[in-house]
């Protein structure tokens, strides 16, 4: 993660200044400008602001301008020449790859029923899309943050805060407690008609959130509630044990833009200015002007790129006229070139080629794997950091519940599955289902199936089936039974007249 940290007992020491007021060496709003100032020109926020602009298409190449080496060797634009700008967004793919990859199958709570159908209704139905913003501005940005907090009505809600806009306050070397935390950003006010922007912050603490307004490089608290708990209870304030802002890391702390931002750029150049070279068919023959005029190295390299022609003269001065130098334009090159990036930004990516040969035909399960490795592996990483986190979300879920009466869940295991989204050879799958029917369980068979969405939901339809059944079978036995009438008299009959005495007759002697 990116070190925002204070050095130890660097905290304590600025509460100790803070709490002597005038006589401080520094108060209160003086830290938090020069905390703000510092993070906003900061290498970390810049590489947020990177990764976040390239993921939504705003990258380096379209700021390039056709420039040339004038007559007197000072670079000039060249407006005359083509100036195609084509973004092809690999970075983007690559960010979409990996949240869709471990995020867009719901998340597997398991633990007691009651419990996790409990947090379940407690997040709600879209906490899943949030947490897929989330893990956007992780993957940006190294980092994202999920913030806590009382609706109007009283429910718990969640909501996801632009990671440039949080500085946090760590209270270890580790950078997994907050100290506290200081959001710096924008706001639109109306003042009539008119609209303006004004510069605010908020500093979150154990104590609750204080409200500042930027006004002529100071800060001022922000009307006369500027001071709030986190939440009232009956008509109390009352605050968290704990920061209500989650942390969501992604590689340590560093945006995936770091990995890949040269070769991105690298992609975007070589389409443009193959682009050009199609556009350019002018330049493709040089013309070569004899006994013309005569050209300084200036004019030459200036009318060279400008024009497409050269202009000698020979000796004596003869043998005027013009001739042409052909230049061809090998496309397989920039196909090749195009191919070597876009490999390389998956590798160094860690994604996946959906488009890659392995999956031609009818790959195994073994090709697939192996075209998955790379991603697999930053999923991983990506998953232990994020049941991390949502163990600490489920904190808040634990306090809120024990808050409104609804019991203690402090001392309740749950498990975070994240049901990652891997192409599978379904065929290949089943077909080891199947063998492995007296083998193992009948509900880790279930688990494994690639239709099963949920295993504990998919046994109670086959125990219901199997008890409908059971009954169906049932029925029909005694259904046959009375069809039949007294079948039994009927047999006892058959039995006698094949010579079994009936009772009150003698037998017939010979």
């Amino acid at each position: 993660m990116f070190d925002l940290r204070f050095p130890r007992a660097h905290m304590p020491e600025i509460k100790r200044r803070i709490k002597k007021g005038r006589e401080s060496i520094i108060n209160e709003e003086e830290f938090i400008l020069g905390e703000i100032r510092r993070f906003a020109a900061s290498p970390e926020r810049r590489r947020m602001l990177t990764g976040r602009a390239y993921y939504n298409g705003a990258h380096d190449i379209l700021l390039r301008k056709r420039s040339c080496i004038g007559e007197n060797g000072e670079i000039r634009e060249l407006e005359n020449l083509p100036n195609n700008i084509i973004v092809d967004n690999q970075y983007k793919k690559l960010v979409t790859q990996k949240v869709n990859y471990l995020l867009s199958n719901p998340i597997t709570l398991e633990g007691g029923q009651s419990y996790t159908a409990l947090l379940r209704r407690t997040v709600g139905r879209g906490f899943e899309k949030l947490l897929q913003e989330v893990a956007t501005n992780s993957i940006n940005c190294g980092i994202g943050w999920l913030y806590v907090y009382y609706g109007e009505k009283g429910e718990l809600k969640f909501k996801s805060i632009d990671p440039c806009e949080i500085i946090p306050l760590w209270a270890d070397d580790e950078n997994r407690t907050l100290e506290g935390a200081i959001r710096a950003y924008e706001a639109v006010e109306y003042d009539g008609k008119t609209k303006r922007l004004i510069k605010k912050a908020e500093v979150f603490d154990k104590k609750g959130i204080r409200r500042y307004v930027a006004d002529r490089g100071r800060l001022i608290p922000d009307g006369k509630d500027w001071k709030t708990p986190y939440f009232y209870a009956k008509g109390r304030a009352l605050n968290w044990e704990r920061i209500p802002l989650i942390p969501f890391v992604y590689n340590g702390g560093t945006p995936l833009i770091s990995n890949v931002k040269s070769l991105q750029d690298g992609l975007n150049l070589i389409i443009s200015n193959f682009m050009n070279a199609m556009e350019e068919d002018p330049r493709n023959t040089i013309l070569v002007l004899k006994n013309y005029d005569g050209e300084n190295l200036g004019e030459f390299r200036n009318n060279l790129a400008t024009y497409g022609a050269v202009k000698v003269r020979t000796v004596d001065g003869s043998d005027g006229g013009v001739d042409t130098l052909s230049i061809e334009v090998n496309s397989e090159n920039y196909k090749s070139l195009i191919d070597i990036l876009k490999k390389a930004i998956i590798e160094n990516g860690m994604g996946y080629d959906a488009k890659s040969d392995i999956l031609r035909g009818s790959p195994n399960m073994m090709n697939i794997l192996s075209m998955y490795s790379d991603a697999d592996i930053d999923a991983s990483g990506m998953e232990n950091e994020f049941r991390n986190s949502l163990y600490m979300l489920i904190w808040f879920i634990n306090a809120h519940l024990e808050n409104t009466g609804k019991g203690s869940f402090s001392n309740e295991d749950v498990d975070i599955i994240f049901n990652r989204n891997i192409l599978v050879n379904e065929s290949e799958l089943i077909e080891n289902c199947v063998r492995s029917l007296d083998i193992i369980s009948r509900e880790t068979i279930i688990s494994k199936h690639p239709w099963t969405k949920d295993s504990k939901e998919e046994l109670k339809r086959i125990r219901k089936e199997e008890a409908e059944n059971g009954k169906a079978a049932d029925g029909n036995k005694a259904e046959s039974r009375n069809k039949g009438g007294d079948n039994s008299a009927l047999h006892k009959g058959d039995k006698q007249a094949e010579g079994e005495p009936q009772k009150g007759n003698k037998p017939h002697k010979a």
